[in-house]
């Protein structure tokens, strides 16, 4: 693991703590919206401390990963508020230990701001969905608007030094960079979170 990596495992250590409580700001409907657009065998990358599990429909069977010990505590007190089967792992989306298309939904909600090559991490993502496959995206973006996009890009390090996440990631750039193929973006109260979905 690279010295980013460990930084950043780190530092979602100490967060899940309190992440719960930041977590509150995505509404439960818009979680709703994204997770029930998953089906069949479903990898949710970045679990976090399970937020999204009470969502998926039956019908699902999913495997979460997470990079820091501290999330995935705290999402297996929340696997029994689940319908469906979980599986929750420690794996790195940047080398993810499974086969190649190996899942028919792929499933990552605010996470690529914070793993430290996303490109990387999506490249995984397109090579263990199945070819006929979804991945579902729920990300915050930098802004289009000159100004603030502006103000993100500095303020930028010191949100990564006390919370972790990028604010100005470029992620619908970025998911076609990695080779997948956008199907759909759209904004969510503001225009930068969006949810975007691709196929690999």
């Amino acid at each position: 693991m690279d010295r980013e990596t460990e930084l950043t495992r780190k530092r979602y250590d100490r967060t899940s703590r309190f992440y719960d409580f930041m977590d509150r700001m995505l509404p439960s409907e818009l979680r709703m919206k994204v997770i029930r657009q998953a089906s069949g065998k479903v990898l949710e990358i970045g679990v976090g401390t399970g937020n999204n599990l009470p969502y998926y429909s039956p019908g699902c069977e999913v495997i979460g990963i997470d990079l820091s010990p501290g999330m995935l505590e705290k999402a297996r007190e929340k696997v029994k508020e689940a319908k469906v089967p979980v599986q929750l792992l420690e794996m790195d989306a940047q080398n993810l230990q499974f086969p190649d298309h190996h899942f028919d939904t792929v499933v990552a909600t605010c996470v690529f701001c914070s793993v430290p090559d996303p490109i990387k991490g999506l490249q995984e993502i397109r090579r263990v969905c199945k070819p006929n496959g979804k991945v579902i995206l729920l990300e915050h973006v930098r802004s289009e608007h000159p100004l603030l996009g502006k103000i993100m890009d500095i303020l930028d390090p010191l949100t990564v030094r006390m919370m972790g996440p990028h604010i100005n990631r470029r992620t619908v750039e970025n998911v076609r960079a990695a080779g997948l193929t956008v199907k759909s973006v759209e904004d969510q109260y503001v225009k930068i979170l969006k949810l975007i979905v691709a196929e690999p």
